[in-house]
Order: structure tokens, then sequence, then C-alpha cells
């Protein structure tokens, strides 16, 4: 019993009994793998088959999966192959694996335009189901933030202030960074380009309304989205994968008003603050840039840049900033809470949360684009 492990047949009547025998674990993978093989044959050739495990010396997650395959390619029809003879002690390991469900065969369908019209078919039903899913979310937070507000008691501050340091006060080095980055290559080529017309100072105007307007605020949010966004995702898609979110919901706690809504709100606080340091850094690069390359001295650049832009430019600015915040916020807590369970599905939803959030920034940008300029501003 404690050498090899074998799987011995024995008629009984018109059934068939497999009693296995001896330690089923995977350093006899190889000689396991080539007795099931032979036995996965037997498959019809009896009305009644079972598989007799009251033998076996040890079991491990291999032996069990091993024994669950067996069983599941003996079944034929409405007759089930049975497994008799379990232990307590491998009862449970045997449950456990019979839960898992074999993958489903990927269809490979032939490219045809009724195929390709399909696809584009389930593509906008998935765009509508996104839509749902959005809207769904942003009435749950409402709901929430107003059972807050009519219970202050029920603010969680501690949440709030530590993701308001993971997403504002750690993400300050990189925003400032790359916006001061951007600031300099946006006056260099500025500079290149206006110098044949004599115009270099005009490089000041065009920094000023595009850092303070679109360029500075719409690289924040796609940082943002990029740093903050997935981070959420993840959290959330982790939660959900350790069914935390439904431990939750057990002990009488509502997850909106738990998890989602101080991620929310701390990532609209910090949106405009990373948005001013960034347009400030920005500024910063241009002006330096503009100095050392384009010969404008620092004087004459902030001359030019106070005549240049208006509190309307800065309040543009400021004012897209925490809407782009929640779309970001918002799309990341959906895509969290929409993970099954697998580590694939989170890094599906993870990358999903990203493209969708930077698409639906852009999108924005676009609406308030329009908005401020049929408003004069």
């Amino acid at each position: 019993m404690n050498g090899d492990p074998t799987l011995e047949r024995i008629a009984r009547g018109n059934g068939l009994a497999l009693c296995a025998a001896g330690p089923w674990t995977a350093p006899f993978a190889p000689l396991l793998e080539a007795i099931v093989a032979d036995a996965e044959k037997l498959a019809g050739s009896r009305p009644n088959i079972f598989i007799d495990v009251s033998q076996i010396s040890r079991l491990d997650t291999f032996g069990a999966w091993l024994i669950e395959r067996l069983r599941r390619s003996l079944t034929q029809g409405s007759i089930e192959a049975k497994i008799a003879g379990l232990s307590a002690n491998y009862a449970s390991l045997v449950d456990e694996v019979r839960r898992v469900k074999d993958a489903p065969a990927v269809e490979l369908t032939p490219l045809t335009i009724a195929g390709m019209l399909a696809q584009v078919g389930r593509s906008v039903v998935g765009i509508s189901d996104t839509f749902v899913g959005l809207i769904d979310m942003l009435g749950a937070v409402l709901v929430a933030a107003g059972r807050v507000a009519l219970h202050p008691r029920d603010f969680r501050l501690t949440s709030t202030v530590h993701h308001l340091e993971q997403v504002c006060w750690r993400a300050v080095p990189i925003i400032v960074l790359i916006t001061f980055l951007i600031g300099c290559i946006i006056a260099q080529q500025g500079i290149f380009h206006f110098r044949r017309f004599g115009a270099d100072i005009f490089v000041v105007d065009m920094l000023g309304v595009l850092v303070l307007r679109e360029i500075g605020v719409l690289l924040v949010a796609i940082m943002v989205a990029g740093r903050s966004g997935s981070a959420y995702t993840a959290e959330l898609g982790s939660m959900k994968m350790r069914e935390e979110i439904d431990a939750l919901r057990t002990m009488g706690f509502d997850p909106i008003e738990v998890l989602i809504l101080p991620r929310l709100l701390a990532l609209v606080i910090a949106m405009p603050i990373l948005a001013f340091l960034g347009a400030m850094a920005a500024l910063y690069g241009g002006g330096l840039v503009a100095w050392l390359y384009g010969g404008v001295d620092p004087e004459a650049f902030l001359l030019r840049l106070r005549d240049a832009i208006s509190i309307d430019h800065f309040t543009v600015g400021i004012i897209k900033a925490p809407v782009m915040a929640a779309v970001i916020g918002i799309v990341a807590c959906v895509e969290g809470l929409a993970v099954q369970g697998s580590a694939e599905s989170l890094g599906q939803h993870t990358t999903a949360s990203v493209v969708k959030s930077i698409f639906f920034v852009i999108v924005m940008d676009g609406v308030f684009a329009i908005v401020f300029a049929s408003i004069g501003m």
C-alpha cells in the first residue's frame, strides 16, 4: 500500500469497480497520468462504473484532480460515475476540486461580414452596459453621500485622509516632473517655429493658454487615471476576489459608503491640487527654456504672461479637474467591483479601467471646450 500507486479493475456483475490504492500524490505524476489515461478508455464499456478510493494512503490536490478527471471521463449521459470509500480527511479536498469547472472550448468562427457585424453589435451592447454601470455607480455614490451628510458621524475621515495621501501627496513628484518636462518641450517647439517669423515672445501666450486651459489638467488627469485609477481597480478587485466586500455586506456595512466614497472624495480633492501644481511646474519649465533657449528674459516672460492670460483661463482648468476626477474614480470603482475572482479577470479590468478613464477624460475635455466656448470663457 505504501509503494507505487495502482488502479485495479474488479468486475462486479454488469458493473466495474476501479480500486485506487497507494499514494496518489504529485511525485508519482507520470505514473498516475498513465494509469488514469488508460482507465479513461473504459468510458462506455460498462453501464455502472464507480471509483473506490478507500485504499489510498496519501492524497494531494494533484491526485484529487486526477480522480475527479477520471470520474468526469467515465460519466456517460445520465449515468454518473461515483467515488466510493472517500475518507473524511480527503472529502473536503475532493469536493473543492469538483467545484472546478472545465474551461469552455473556444470556438473559432470564420471571418465573415456577418461575424464582423455581430462583433460590432456586441461591442455596442458592451458600451451601453458600461454607461449603465457608470450611472448606477453614480447614483449609489450620491445616495451614500446623502446618508453621510445626514449622519456626519458615519463619515470615514481617517480612510479619506489615507487615500488623499496616496493619490495626492505621493503623486506630487511624478506629476511635477512630467508637467515640467512637457512645459519645456512646448516652449522649445514654440520658439523653434515662431522664430522663423520673429515672434519668439508669442510662445509665452501659447504656453500660458495651453497649460492653464487644456494641456495641464488633461495631462494630470491621464496620469491620475494610470496611477490612482488603476490602483483603485486593483484594490477593489482584490477585495472582491477575497470576498471581503461580501463580508462587509454580511456585517451590515455598505461597501459604497465604506470603500468607494472615501476614495472618490479623496480623488476629487486631490485633482485640483495636482492640476494647479502641474500647471505651475509646466509654466516654470516653459519659462526656463524660453530664457535659456529663446533668450526671453524672466521679467519679460512674466510681464507677457500676465498680459496673455486671465483668471478665466485658470478657472476653466480648475473647474475641469474635479469633474474629471469623479469620472476617473467612478470608472475605476465600477471596474474593480466587476472582477470575477481570477488573476486574469483582475488584469483585464485594471487595463479596462485605465483605457476607459482616459477615453472619458478626453471626451469630457472636448465637451468642456464646447461649453466654455459657447459662454465666452
